[in-house]
């Protein structure tokens, strides 16, 4: 029996949990369509987090696209169409997506699996974040740095951690809901090993019998743990989370059955929670605001 998984009209790295929670009673191999025919808005972590729900079957999932073509042609502009027809059987109109030139998108949804595909994107980056993230965000250069290598040390974290490649997306847009201002996102996802088998990789996990998905990601995320034990090493999440509270962003990591959040006070999102659905892998987003008045250079 073939399982409909509705998407909602808003696809964020929250409503995202509404998939998850519809997918988790079908194992891999059954056949599942993703139903993205009312989908009206999605983020880049909706974009990315959609591809990596292909990679966890092991049956060929259904995708069927947006009815309005308003909303396709902007799936179709990111990237995401690119990706996904190897990875879904496709339903629906899909437009042909316009040159990068043309798109308003910062970063297009980008494959990571190994350090030259990181090294590309974070090339292929450069010079239009420093020109978008200044004149948009109102971002010193130093910030702009900063922001180049948050996306170089989340892209990282894939190749060292996933076991298998991963997706990367960015993009500047006004964040009505929560801030009034605009904001550069970050998301990466990928449906690897996650946190907690990576540090048990290591010998890494604390001598605990309540060990679990989110005790990995405070380990991991909030207290700088990694699995590797030379000095020095495995600190990218580290100066991720000092250049965001730096920033007043905002970071949010979800892995197997947890998520953790970095919270600034313009959001009223939960610190951490546990008990949700398993999904494979880690699904990280950054958000760095646009800078207050009194910041702007």
């Amino acid at each position: 029996m073939t399982a409909v998984i509705t998407v909602p009209t808003s696809l964020d790295d929250l409503s995202f949990e509404q998939v998850i929670e519809q997918l988790a009673p079908h194992p891999p191999e059954d056949k599942v369509i993703i139903d993205c025919r009312h989908c009206a808005f999605s983020t880049p972590f909706g974009l990315t987090a959609l591809l990596t729900l292909a990679q966890t079957r092991a049956t060929k999932p259904t995708l069927l696209a947006p009815d309005d073509l308003d909303k396709s042609s902007y799936w179709a502009r990111a990237g995401f169409f690119k990706y996904a027809e190897d990875l879904y059987d496709i339903q629906g109109t899909v437009p042909r997506a316009r040159s990068a030139g043309e798109s308003d998108v910062l970063l297009e949804v980008q494959p990571i699996a190994e350090s030259n595909d990181v090294h590309r994107v974070v090339e292929h980056i450069q010079v239009r974040a420093a020109q978008i993230l200044t004149t948009r965000l109102h971002l010193e250069s130093k910030a702009t740095m900063g922001f180049t290598m948050a996306l170089s040390e989340a892209c990282q974290n894939i190749v060292e951690h996933a076991g298998r490649g991963g997706w990367v997306m960015v993009q500047v847009y006004n964040y009505r809901k929560r801030i009034g201002r605009q904001v550069a996102v970050i998301a990466v996802c990928d449906a690897g090993i996650g946190f907690r088998r990576s540090l048990e990789s290591g010998n890494r996990r604390p001598e605990t019998d309540r060990w679990n998905d989110r005790m990995a990601l405070e380990e991991a995320v909030m207290r700088g743990v990694s699995r590797l034990s030379d000095l020095g090493r495995g600190q990218g999440i580290k100066g991720i989370k000092a250049y965001v509270k730096r920033r007043d962003g905002k970071l949010t990591v979800r892995s197997g059955t947890a998520r953790v959040a970095l919270v600034p006070d313009w959001d009223d999102d939960y610190p951490a929670r546990e008990n949700l659905p398993a999904f494979p892998g880690s699904q990280m987003q950054i958000l760095i605001p646009e800078a207050l008045p009194a910041e702007k250079p």
